[in-house]
């Protein structure tokens, strides 16, 4: 009997938590029913060589076989903070179904722990992972989804895999002790470093031992980075303008200042500090030419306060971008994009002649952009691409002026919305409709815009591209058009087109030039853009017209014929070749001073060679004496609300008028506005 009661005594294994010695054959502690050690957990006491823990494997009983097919997941109370000799941890393949709801209400209370974001718009709160709010549909803000980001990565490193068996099974592993634990962080810190060090763009990726989710990452921040920014202000460190000037004419602003995450990202603490502009390093770093150069695009650009009529009524330019947001529509079926219900044209109005000479100089001094003007009718050596014919300019009575709008990549929108509603896209309704069509239809876009893309570079520059650059190139896109401020491409203009249900008739310089007057690029804007996956019948034919100059886009408007104004006389006038309907017709020239018929962008090869048919088809094209071939816009009735803002502009400058030239008589005309944007073509 002694015997048998010595080797049971022997056999016990001896409970973790309270020390009480348990018969081989129970598989929890008697007193604290604590887990009994399995063989699982004497591999990791192998590692560490403290005596007390090698000696604890002898009484570790006996050894219970599991099935292959089952997997060991290690839980969140694998690391003890309380003993920091022991290491704690247990199985859930052998634990008790009241450890596992303890375990589950957890994690669920880990899982309410997740910051959710706040929209701006509507304050409804989103997950995490959804890029716009799934209410009112607003896109995310840039600066949350980083912040979050860092979160909730600065939260998942405070604790660290195993790497080892993070390898061989796929689980993570408890540390040996919390020293051990903070030992392996400050290594995995260090080598963040370095990696940081080796390439500054890596400053603000979270590191993560995924190598696809940190490469993920990487790409989708360095998709949201202005690198043409960052290498102008890398170029003006360097002593080298080339990046500068690149910068400058790619419509950038001289006065942007650094934020913090790009100072983080140049990762030159001596050099580049927060708030500093292209003027501040130029000064900082002694860079005359430089400084001369942004000084002079300053100077240029700094053409005194403007007083658009959205600024002058800007409670009505805010309903109108509402209504326009609201007009908004998606069509189903295979070719989800995005088009607008209503298809106004904006003009200026024919009151303006009525004014003053002098009222009328500041009025177009206020209102329209002179420095692209100047470009696009030929200023200096350069061929005239806007009002080169006497005919349509003064016979036709055609002449187009360049609206201001602001100078930032959201210039071709603007320019947009002015061209047909006469006010800014603030509200970025149509970058927002631009980014969701070109999702959504990539599958019609991609195609087209690849084949058009590739017969141009063999062409021009005789190269060919591999699938992964084309496939880089349209993720480019993809990342430019849903980002606020970011300049647009000849893609995006064609997208538009569609969008709009018209087709935009481009005006633009050939070369991009230097502000020392030296070539740098090739403009390909200037040309036509048709709504070609709508069928014709669906689109308005009367056409908008925009100025590319320089970077940057300008909507183009004429001004509207003063017996537009007298619906009294054009009710007794019959008949579409009237003189009142002539005289609502704006001509837009679709050759260029060389008399060469303007391109149409993104037609594939099976469409070359009738370009003249496609134009007819699209549009209302006649040609003139001289014998031009144009486009007839035809401009009616504005809409109630854009009528309303351009009579508050207008008040403005007949007041003007009154107090230069009093009294100031005038026979105050009626005018008729519709309700809606519709047209009796449509």
């Amino acid at each position: 009997m002694s015997n048998n009661h010595g080797e049971d005594a022997e056999s016990k294994w001896t409970c973790e938590y309270c020390t009480y010695k348990n018969y081989p054959s129970s598989m929890k502690c008697t007193m604290c029913r604590g887990v009994k050690p399995l063989f699982g957990e004497d591999i990791y006491r192998l590692r560490e060589p403290s005596p007390q823990r090698c000696g604890s494997n002898a009484a570790s009983g006996p050894v219970i076989t599991l099935p292959e097919t089952e997997s060991y997941n290690l839980g969140h109370e694998n690391y003890s903070q309380n003993v920091p000799s022991a290491g704690k941890w247990y199985c859930e393949a052998n634990t008790s179904p009241k450890n596992q709801n303890n375990q589950q209400q957890q994690l669920n209370s880990e899982g309410q722990l997740v910051e959710k974001w706040s929209c701006s718009e509507c304050t409804y709160e989103n997950w995490p992972r959804s890029t716009k709010c799934i209410m009112c549909g607003h896109q995310r803000e840039r600066h949350n989804v980083q912040s979050q980001q860092q979160e909730r990565n600065n939260a998942s490193n405070l604790i660290l895999p195993s790497p080892e068996y993070h390898e061989v099974r796929g689980l993570p592993s408890p540390p040996h002790t919390p020293y051990i634990h903070q030992a392996q962080k400050d290594e995995n810190a260090s080598a963040r470093r370095s990696s940081l060090r080796s390439d500054s763009r890596n400053e603000l990726i979270p590191q993560s031992p995924n190598n696809y989710d940190h490469e993920r990452r990487l790409k989708q921040m360095k998709k949201h980075i202005d690198w043409c920014w960052l290498n102008a202000c890398l170029g003006v460190v360097d002593d080298d303008s080339t990046p500068v000037v690149t910068y400058l004419a790619s419509g950038g602003d001289p006065r942007r200042s650094l934020t913090h995450s790009e100072v983080l990202l140049l990762n030159r603490s001596s050099a580049f500090d927060v708030g500093h502009t292209l003027v501040h390093l130029a000064i900082r770093f002694k860079r005359e030419d430089i400084l001369a150069t942004l000084l002079a695009q300053i100077e240029s650009s700094g053409t005194g306060p403007k007083r658009v009529p959205s600024y002058v009524a800007p409670d009505l330019a805010a309903q109108i971008r509402r209504h326009v947001t609201n007009s908004l529509r998606i069509r189903k079926g295979p070719f989800q994009c995005y088009f607008v219900t209503e298809m106004p044209t904006f003009a200026l109005p024919a009151e303006i002649e009525e004014l003053p000479a002098v009222v009328q100089e500041q009025l177009l001094e206020e209102l329209l952009d002179r420095e692209a003007q100047n470009q696009l009718e030929g200023a200096g050596n350069e061929p005239a691409a806007l009002n080169w014919s006497l005919e349509i300019t003064e016979r036709l009575g055609s002449r187009l002026h360049a609206l201001w709008n602001r100078s930032a990549g959201d210039c071709l929108l603007d320019s947009a919305m002015q061209a047909t509603w006469g006010v800014f896209d603030r509200d970025n309704a149509l970058r927002r409709a631009l980014a969701d069509s070109l999702q959504q239809a990539g599958t019609l876009f991609y195609p087209r815009w690849r084949e058009y893309e590739a017969s141009q570079a063999s062409l021009l520059l005789d190269f060919t591209l591999e699938e992964t650059q084309w496939q880089d190139d349209w993720e480019n896109l993809l990342s430019t058009a849903a980002q606020p401020g970011s300049a647009l491409e000849q893609l995006h203009v064609f997208v538009l087109a569609h969008i709009l249900r018209r087709p935009i008739i481009v005006y633009g310089v050939k070369y991009v030039k230097s502000f020392r007057g030296e070539d740098i690029g090739y403009a390909r804007f200037e040309g036509v853009y048709l709504p070609l996956f709508w069928d014709s019948t669906f689109c308005h034919r009367s056409p908008i017209a925009l100025g590319y100059t320089r970077g940057h886009f300008s909507a183009l408007v004429p001004i509207e014929p003063y017996s537009s104004r007298i619906p009294a006389l054009a009710s007794n006038v019959t008949g579409s070749n009237s003189p009142v309907t002539q005289l609502q017709t704006t001509f837009m020239p679709l050759m260029d001073r060389e008399r060469k018929l303007l391109p149409i962008h993104f037609l594939i090869q099976s469409e070359l060679g009738r370009e003249e048919a496609i134009l007819k088809q699209w549009m209302d094209v006649c040609t003139t004496e001289g014998g031009i071939l144009v486009a007839q816009q035809k401009l009616h009735k504005r809409p109630l609300l854009v009528g309303q803002m351009v009579e508050e502009w207008l008040n403005h400058y007949r007041r003007l008028a009154q107090m230069n030239e009093a009294p100031f008589s005038r026979t105050l005309t009626l005018q008729d506005y519709s309700s809606d944007g519709d047209t009796e073509d449509e």
